[in-house]
């Protein structure tokens, strides 16, 4: 099943097609919301748009593609003023800070389960301690708020605490077992399991979920190995890890309880690879961990469209559609149906009053995005996505149309 040296080459005929649309209308999302972050760390929540392009990257906007146009093609998001000395600068729309808002106000409300979830992976990690910059990967990926690192992790002493190493290396650590949480996502929805109180994590029985597309039979000839594998004890991804030998049977299949609950805690039941490989070492798990994903595609679909690579939980979609979805997850499809544009470009309205953005002009010379230690945080989780391969449609080249509405359009046809 992974004889292929190339990943394209062992998936380009086991896509399934409605898993790729996913992919694709979140990618679109990413760039938007990256400059939303950008300008809701900015005082007055405008920036000079020439300060946009050391954000080309995180934009998936190269040269010669211009910022304006695709700025101009979110216009239920995003404005363009000019001041009368010609500098354009760019803001955000009332429903844009509105949005904003209210994901803030979400993030609030959802506080709890994402504590739970970031505690519960101190508690599959092997020394019970993980470095916070990999926790930090997860920020987007569990609904964390921009200032996980700064201020977030300090708000629960009762479950975790900042440590720092010798060599100034911060690291996450649990505080205390909670026993209650110590029981997987799939015990719970199988046998009706509320809390692991009273039961000491240690072997599983339970097959995971299986899931395949249509035409499976005619690219995967397992014969009974899938039957065999199902049947398989496992240990549980809580319990001690550390003796288990690399390589065995019963140290792959942990690794796939681990890698199932790490993808069931998340918004949107997918997660780029590159933040699994970075637990490897933590969790225990093997070191080719994308030879483990695509060898068990009924439980795992591994989506290789751009630079970095995406693993879903194929249990948790009917079609291209979330079967449970929270609300920060309705929120960002909220966000995406403000993106998609068609008409003629719009005069870019002049500043009267220049006293605020003289200042403003004054400040940015100075740079001081550059050091702004929250804003590195944002780019650095937006650089892990990569928007890029399979997206160029999305960099707009024509003054008439959007072409992510294409994206859209046809993500709305699979549903």
């Amino acid at each position: 099943m992974t004889s292929s040296r190339r990943v394209q080459d062992r998936s380009k005929n086991k896509r399934i097609h409605y898993l790729e649309i996913v992919k694709e209308k979140w990618k679109i999302l990413s760039k938007v919301l990256f400059l939303m972050e950008l300008l809701k760390k900015e005082t007055e929540m405008v920036i000079p748009l020439r300060s946009l392009d050391r954000y080309r990257k995180q934009l998936n906007l190269p040269k010669p593609h211009k910022i304006t146009d695709f700025i101009r093609k979110c216009p239920k998001l995003f404005e363009l003023y000019k001041d009368q000395r010609g500098t354009l600068w760019c803001g955000m729309t009332k429903e844009a800070e509105d949005l904003l808002e209210e994901e803030e106000r979400l993030i609030e409300e959802q506080s709890t389960k994402a504590v739970e979830y970031v505690t519960r992976i101190l508690m599959m990690s092997v020394d019970k301690r993980i470095q916070l910059d990999k926790i930090a990967h997860f920020r987007r990926d569990f609904g964390l708020p921009i200032e996980f690192r700064t201020k977030w992790v300090n708000q629960y002493p009762q479950h975790f605490r900042v440590e720092k190493s010798k060599d100034g290396v911060e690291f996450l650590e649990l505080v205390n077992w909670n026993p209650a949480w110590a029981i997987t996502e799939l015990e719970k929805r199988t046998l009706g399991l509320n809390d692991g109180i009273g039961r000491e994590p240690g072997i599983i029985s339970l097959p995971f979920p299986l899931k395949f597309p249509p035409n499976y039979k005619k690219v995967y000839r397992h014969g009974g190995k899938i039957e065999h594998f199902q049947k398989r004890s496992y240990l549980s991804p809580y319990a001690a890890a550390r003796e288990l030998k690399a390589g065995s049977l019963e140290f792959d299949k942990r690794a796939v309880a681990v890698m199932h609950e790490l993808l069931s805690f998340t918004i949107e039941k997918r997660l780029v690879t590159d933040h699994l490989t970075h637990f490897r070492r933590e969790l225990v798990m093997p070191q080719k961990l994308m030879r483990l994903l695509l060898k068990h595609f009924g439980i795992f679909y591994v989506s290789e469209r751009g630079k970095r690579f995406s693993v879903f939980l194929t249990e948790a979609y009917e079609g291209s559609e979330l079967i449970e979805k929270c609300p920060l997850l309705l929120w960002k499809e909220k966000v995406l149906s403000f993106i998609g544009y068609r008409g003629k470009k719009k005069e870019v309205p002049t500043f009267s009053d220049l006293s605020d953005m003289e200042e403003r002009d004054i400040i940015e010379e100075k740079d001081i995005i550059e050091g702004d230690t929250e804003m590195e945080d944002t780019c650095a989780d937006f650089e892990e996505e990569e928007i890029m391969g399979g997206l160029d449609a999305v960099s707009p080249t024509n003054d008439d149309e959007l072409e992510i509405s294409h994206v859209c359009n046809s993500y709305k046809g699979t549903s």
